[in-house]
């Protein structure tokens, strides 16, 4: 099954491919890797904000990840056009605006890694890095960062 098609019987709709909010540019391809840069936790109601370990619970934190990841895909598919071309998820670094206390960033970003292998399947399995941040741009409640193997 093709990954639109995937997408289509899942329910998903990407969003739009945001925007850079400053001097970067949103991927870069270098070979057969695409660098998608960091995507902050937004969805149709506008951004995602908050610190998890205070006032904010892992599976809030975990649907902020998940909407990251839509916005990675997004930007892949600005990238290549076709997200067949996608052959590996080859790592995500998830950033979590966390208390000095919080331990569960991993569970956060899994709302993101999941949906890797939701969509690509076992080529969306994925080396990682979780790790926490005092502060987010906007004071989003989270950011993702993507490197993928295309063909």
């Amino acid at each position: 099954m093709s990954i639109e098609a995937t997408l289509a019987d899942k329910g998903i709709t990407l969003p739009a491919a945001p925007m850079p909010a400053a001097n970067y540019v949103p991927f870069v391809q270098t070979g057969n890797l695409i660098f998608v840069s960091g995507q902050i936790s937004q969805d149709d109601n506008g951004l995602i904000k908050g610190r998890l370990g205070d006032g904010l619970s892992v599976d809030e934190g975990a649907a902020a990840a998940r909407c990251c990841g839509l916005s990675l895909i997004a930007q892949l598919k600005a990238a290549v056009g076709d997200l067949d071309r996608v052959r590996r998820v080859v790592k995500l670094t998830g950033f979590v605006n966390s208390t000095a206390d919080f331990t569960d960033q991993p569970k956060v970003i899994n709302g993101c890694s999941d949906l890797m292998v939701e969509i690509f399947g076992e080529a969306g399995r994925h080396a990682r890095a979780a790790v926490s941040a005092a502060a987010l741009p906007l004071g989003v409640a989270v950011e993702v960062e993507a490197i993928f193997e295309v063909a």
